[in-house]
C-alpha cells in the first residue's frame, strides 16, 4: 500500500472521500479508495455545532480514534480547521494532546491534516498560517500538512494573492496546497504550474477527474459533498413518503450492508488512545 504522501501525483490525482462517521469511512474504503479524510461540516452537524467554529476538536479526535481502529492500514487525514487556536505553539500542543498515539504513523492517529488560513469568513495574514505550518512540521515531520488557501472560497477573486500565499506556505514547510472554490481550468493550471508541492482542489460540478488531471491536480477532495448528498437523498426519500407514495428503496444500500460493517467491532481493534 502506498503511503499517504505517495498518493499525491500531479497529473494523476486520487479522490479523497471525506467521511463523517465510521460506517461512511468503511464504505469508502470498501469501494477501493486508497485513503479517507474527514469533513468538518459533517462532524460539526453531528454534534449540533457550527462548522469552522473551533467546536469540533474533540469530535474530530474521537472520530480519528475510531477510524484508526476500524481501518488500521488505511491512510487517514482530517480537517483541522484553522488549527483550533491562534498561536503556533498552542496548535502544536493541540495536535500532540489529541492525536498522539504510540503505534500510529509518525506517532499520530492521522497521516495528514488540512489546516486553513481563514476563520469566520475572514482571511488571516499569510504569516499566521505559515507560523503554524512551520511549528507543526518541526514537531511532527512525518505528518502531511495540507495548507488550505481560502481566498477563492470566500469569494475574493485574487489569483495574485493565492500565488503569494502558496509561496509563503510552501516556504513554511507545507507538503501540499489546497485551493477550494469554483475554479476554472485556466486558474487551476496557473496554480499547478506554480507548484513546488502537490495541489489539491475540490471535486467539481464542471470538470471530471480527467479534466483536473490534465490541469496538473494531485488530489481531489470531496469536502462536504458526500455528506450533503447523503442528507439530500434522505430528504428526497422522506418527501416520497410525505407525498403518499411507497418508499423508494431502489439503489439504496441494504440493511445488511451496514450490519455487516458493524460486525467489525471498532472498539476491539488495537491502537486507540
Amino acid at each position: 500500500m502506498k503511503s499517504f504522501s505517495e498518493l499525491h501525483v500531479p497529473g494523476d490525482p486520487f479522490i479523497l472521500p471525506c467521511a463523517w462517521d465510521v460506517a461512511s469511512a468503511q464504505l469508502f474504503a470498501e469501494a477501493g479508495h486508497p485513503a479517507v479524510g474527514t469533513t468538518s461540516l459533517g462532524v460539526a452537524a453531528a454534534i449540533g455545532a457550527a462548522d469552522e467554529d473551533r467546536e469540533t476538536l474533540i469530535a474530530t479526535a474521537d472520530l480519528a480514534v475510531e477510524l484508526r481502529r476500524a481501518l488500521p492500514g488505511l491512510p487517514l487525514t482530517c480537517d483541522f480547521e484553522d488549527g483550533y487556536g491562534d498561536g503556533p505553539e498552542f496548535v502544536v500542543e493541540i495536535v500532540r494532546e489529541n492525536f498522539a498515539i504510540a503505534d500510529g504513523p509518525g506517532g499520530l492517529l492521522v497521516d495528514g491534516i488540512n489546516i486553513q488560513d481563514s476563520r469566520h469568513g475572514q482571511m488571516h495574514e499569510p504569516a499566521v498560517l505559515a507560523a503554524k505550518v512551520t511549528a507543526i512540521k518541526e514537531a511532527f515531520p512525518a505528518l502531511f500538512v495540507n495548507a488550505r488557501i481560502d481566498t477563492f472560497w470566500l469569494g475574493q477573486d485574487s489569483l495574485g494573492e493565492v500565488l503569494e500565499r502558496i509561496d509563503a506556505y510552501v516556504d513554511a514547510g507545507a507538503d501540499g496546497i489546497f485551493v477550494p472554490g469554483s475554479l476554472d481550468l485556466a486558474t487551476i493550471e496557473t496554480i499547478t504550474s506554480r507548484r513546488r508541492v502537490p495541489v489539491n482542489v475540490l471535486a467539481s460540478p464542471r470538470y471530471s477527474k480527467s479534466d483536473l488531471a490534465e490541469a496538473g491536480v494531485a488530489r481531489i477532495s470531496t469536502g462536504s459533498l458526500l455528506y450533503r448528498a447523503a442528507m439530500s437523498g434522505a430528504l428526497s426519500s422522506l418527501q416520497v413518503l410525505a407525498d403518499d407514495r411507497p418508499a423508494q428503496a431502489e439503489n439504496v444500500l441494504s440493511y445488511r450492508a451496514f450490519t455487516e460493517l458493524d460486525r467489525v467491532s471498532v472498539r476491539s481493534r488495537p491502537g486507540g488512545r
